[in-house]
């Protein structure tokens, strides 16, 4: 079903569009089954970017979950900035009121995805239309994603063609400039025992005592983590069991029990050496154990994220924020990963910096009002200073 324009004269009131993009349904369906994703909010902001004048590509290698790239070309001779954002949501059972109203009650923006993060998308919307019409030297790439809150399939998929001098991420930050973030990497640990009678567990191999050991090992491997220097912004690297199963009865020595472990990882702290370390862990526990078996998986593992202080998009973005702040911004790490960890890992210098407000994944959002008019001047400033 197409989705309604908003009135011409409405189209650069951050606002008007926030509550445009809030009405429409963009639940992820890797998250709920069946759900909406981004079909419909995709075509609605391509036809937006090509009402002001933006070169508009949509990218889909997974049938049904498209990406949108708008593109403001330059004179030429100046920098290129990309501005990402996120379409999908998480989903509305058990939201409170309507999840698709964009109600505007005491300065807030209420509905979901307000916070996390159609208002911030509204913004870069705005923003790059505002000062791209100013004419400006370098490319304004507005590259509005799938799948983040899931597996990032959009952010991947547009970092294959496209390139920048900078990026921004407008995830919310509460008018905070998010300067880094942690990484992540989840692991499958599969201990293999030998099923016997359990009135002689003398002849099997107990895979859930193993089990025991390996939470042993990994709660003094959390130890080290905690006793190590902390990150100015982001503390300590962490590590848990966020799964365990194993066994078949009551009456059986289980042969086998599974554990799924999350590492939570600081800059500097590669996917691969975070493997190499729990493997060396498990390699210990074999030759310590008679009959201990173990496999590790990898299942997905993310970077971590640290912007350097000196890099020209930070001070750019830093300035915008002091002069409509009337103060200079914080700055802040996040224990969370964003797609900023990928645009880093593709050589672009990024930051992340958004709305205020709140309820992310929650029963209620929503976002402060003013702060979205904010965000919206302070990426205005930024895009015409690094782009001019």
């Amino acid at each position: 079903m197409p989705q309604p324009e908003l009135p011409r004269d409405r189209d650069l009131d951050p606002i008007a569009v926030s509550q445009r993009l809030i009405a429409i349904d963009s639940v992820n369906p890797d998250l709920v089954p069946g759900a909406a994703g981004e079909h419909a909010i995709a075509a609605w902001c391509s036809g937006w970017l090509a009402r002001q004048g933006f070169e508009v590509h949509r990218l889909e290698d997974r049938r049904g979950r498209p990406s949108v790239v708008g593109i403001a070309r330059g004179t030429g001779g100046g920098r290129s900035l990309m501005l990402n954002g996120h379409l999908d949501t998480v989903g509305v059972v058990g939201y409170e009121g309507d999840p698709f109203g964009g109600e505007v009650r005491d300065g807030m923006l209420f509905g979901r995805g307000a916070f996390d993060m159609k208002c911030g998308i509204a913004a870069i919307l705005v923003a790059a239309a505002r000062a791209s019409a100013t004419g400006l030297a370098g490319d304004v790439i507005v590259t509005l994603v799938a799948d983040e809150e899931f597996g990032s399939l959009g952010t991947e998929e547009v970092l294959r063609p496209y390139r920048a001098d900078a990026a921004i991420v407008a995830e919310p930050s509460e008018l905070c400039l998010t300067v880094a973030h942690r990484g992540f990497a989840w692991f499958e640990v599969e201990l293999t025992g030998r099923a016997a009678h359990g009135s002689m567990p003398e002849q099997g191999v107990d895979a859930i005592a193993h089990a025991g050991l390996v939470l042993r090992a990994l709660d003094e491997l959390r130890g080290r983590l905690e006793s190590a220097p902390a990150h100015p912004l982001l503390g300590h690297g962490t590590v848990r069991v966020s799964m365990i199963r194993g066994g078949e009865d009551a009456a059986t020595v289980a042969p086998s029990c599974t554990l799924t472990v999350e590492r939570r990882t600081l800059p500097g702290e590669a996917p691969d050496a975070v493997e190499a370390e729990l493997a060396a862990l498990l390699g210990r526990l074999a030759a310590e154990t008679p009959e201990f078996t173990a496999r590790l998986t990898r299942l997905v593992a993310r970077g971590a994220f640290e912007a350097d202080p000196e890099w020209p998009i930070v001070r750019a973005l830093s300035g915008n924020a002091e002069r409509v702040l009337g103060r200079k911004p914080t700055r802040r790490g996040e224990p969370f990963w964003t797609d900023a960890g990928l645009i880093l890992e593709a050589g672009i210098p990024c930051l992340l910096i958004g709305v205020e407000g709140g309820g992310a994944h929650a029963d209620t959002e929503w976002a402060e009002v003013e702060s979205v008019h904010r965000l919206t001047d302070i990426l205005t400033g930024t895009i015409t200073d690094f782009c001019g």
